[in-house]
């Protein structure tokens, strides 16, 4: 699990004609429950396995990136949480937030039956790919087309003290979507768009979604976009010191949000996501009214 939240290859071998013990058969489940982007492959002996070993790290060692990117013919149908305020409260008290989504293609949904044993095990798959706390409660919900857990904020800080972003809201949508909400980096002068913590806070994400085990596709989409913009600045978030000045847009009303118009291999939830996080980032920060 930590290999996978790493964008770290992972070769799993089992060996046959043996009996498994109880404990060895329940972490077979495990392994296979994560399975997406894990070479698999069986042997008997030693010397056949140091042997599969050797020929698969060679060639993963020539194999090229598995990040590549095509142009999409139509636009997706993402559902965008920019404007919804029923489920996260954060939204509702105007807060910035960093909502990303991940929208597999060629997928045909999930049925209720389905999303309702993703609903059970959403919990669970949001605490093991590491990026909330053992001691935060997790808060699930149902609706007629999405599953959601919220996430409340880690221990209380002074208003004015600068706080890192934080993991918000996750959710999970009958077609497949998979979208997160987190808030951003923020001081005493408020939230603030970072051009070096921005693609880091989308990279890490990116890998939060795919440590998930959810999205299985080859080719997804990947969309992102800032609710609240104009309580938002660009300028360097200092995890030490608030800033003494803030320089905010003068317009009333503008949005943040990215073009999904191509399609990217599922590498862009391991080993691509930082390479993904990049232009995301940079396409968020230019429409930002300050920054032009």
């Amino acid at each position: 699990m930590a290999a996978q939240a790493a964008g770290i290859p992972r070769l799993v071998y089992r060996k046959l004609q043996v009996e498994f013990e109880p404990a060895q058969v329940d972490f077979t489940r495990i392994v296979q429950a994560y399975a997406t982007g894990v070479f698999r492959d069986s042997f008997e002996t030693t010397p056949e396995l140091q042997t599969k070993v050797v020929q698969k790290i060679k060639e993963l060692e020539a194999g090229t990136s598995p990040l590549s990117f095509a142009r999409l013919a139509a636009p997706p149908e993402l559902r965008w949480t920019i404007d919804d305020t029923s489920i996260n409260p954060l939204a509702g008290n105007d807060v910035p937030l960093l909502e990303l989504h991940v929208l597999p293609l060629n997928f045909v949904g999930h049925s209720d039956r389905e999303l309702e044993q993703l609903s059970t095990s959403l919990v669970d798959r949001i605490r093991t790919a590491g990026l909330v706390r053992g001691d935060i409660a997790l808060s699930p919900s149902r609706s007629r087309d999405h599953v959601a857990v919220s996430v409340p904020s880690g221990r209380p800080r002074s208003w004015d003290a600068p706080q890192p972003g934080e993991l918000a809201e996750v959710r999970l949508y009958k077609t497949g979507q998979i979208s997160t909400r987190a808030t951003l980096p923020k001081d005493g002068l408020g939230s603030i768009l970072d051009a070096e913590a921005l693609p880091q806070q989308i990279t890490d994400l990116l890998k939060f979604i795919g440590a998930l085990n959810i999205v299985q596709q080859d080719r997804i989409v990947v969309a992102a976009g800032v609710s609240c913009s104009t309580r938002t600045s660009v300028d360097r978030f200092d995890p030490h010191q608030s800033r003494r000045s803030a320089r905010l847009p003068h317009l009333s009303n503008f949005t943040l949000r990215t073009e999904a118009d191509e399609s990217v291999t599922l590498a862009a939830l391991s080993t691509g996501a930082k390479e993904v996080a990049g232009p995301l980032s940079r396409a968020l920060i230019r429409q930002h009214p300050t920054a032009r």
